[in-house]
């Protein structure tokens, strides 16, 4: 996957900020590379925020609020998620893609950054 093992960044004030305020979040930190095992220092294959739905096949991010710009902004397009092997999609999510893309603008027009 494109956002697993190392294909996500923090910027340095989101890590400041970790530092400062979610000690729980920054101790994945390490050299400013983020989702680092503070035990092993190894990088980390699948986010350490990352929830799988009890009974379910879809994940939630247990740092939602204080997720990385990365995240934030992720997915653009339905094909992006495909293309990664995203684990939020659904089976109607392929059934239907332009479906699944207008729902997907819907849900992150909060999260992307404005048109100008």
């Amino acid at each position: 996957m494109k956002y697993s093992n190392g294909g996500l960044s923090a910027s340095t004030s989101e890590i400041e900020l970790w530092e400062l305020f979610k000690p729980d979040i920054y101790q994945y930190v390490s050299d400013g590379k983020i989702w680092i095992d503070p035990q092993t220092g190894e990088q980390i294959e699948r986010c350490p925020w990352l929830r799988k739905e009890p009974n379910q096949e879809k994940y939630t991010c247990d740092i939602y609020y204080d997720r990385p710009h990365d995240c934030k902004y992720y997915p653009v397009t339905i094909a992006q998620m495909v293309e990664d092997e995203c684990e939020m999609l659904d089976v109607q999510d392929l059934d239907n893609p332009k479906q699944a893309q207008k729902t997907l603008d819907t849900l992150m027009a909060d999260s992307r950054p404005a048109c100008e």
